[in-house]
């Protein structure tokens, strides 16, 4: 019973030294991320020229990183073009399958 007892008693401080150390690391990890300055800013206004067949209009706008994602519909497939802000340039495009 001494053993198992001994057992029980340090598996019980290995585990709270653990949870102590996760929860440190976690804190650390969201102040950085907090206090980081981020680099990905969109400017406050986009200038972009797409050439797309007529019907085409937009569907939605998404900010994806340092990208802004443009769904586009009408005009054939659907499809998602990638603009990269700081420049108005086409970064990407990607089809979507009907």
């Amino acid at each position: 019973m001494g053993d198992r007892m001994r057992a029980l008693k340090i598996a019980t401080i290995v585990m709270g030294v653990l949870i102590v150390v996760g929860t440190a690391t976690l804190l650390i990890a969201v102040f950085r991320r907090v206090s980081a300055p981020s680099g990905t800013a969109l400017p406050a206004s986009v200038a972009a020229v797409l050439d797309e067949p007529a019907g085409t209009h937009i569907a939605g706008i998404a900010a994806v990183r340092d990208r802004l994602a443009v769904q586009l519909a009408g005009g054939g497939v659907d499809r998602v073009v990638l603009i990269d802000p700081a420049t108005g340039a086409v970064a990407g495009r990607i089809s979507l399958a009907r």
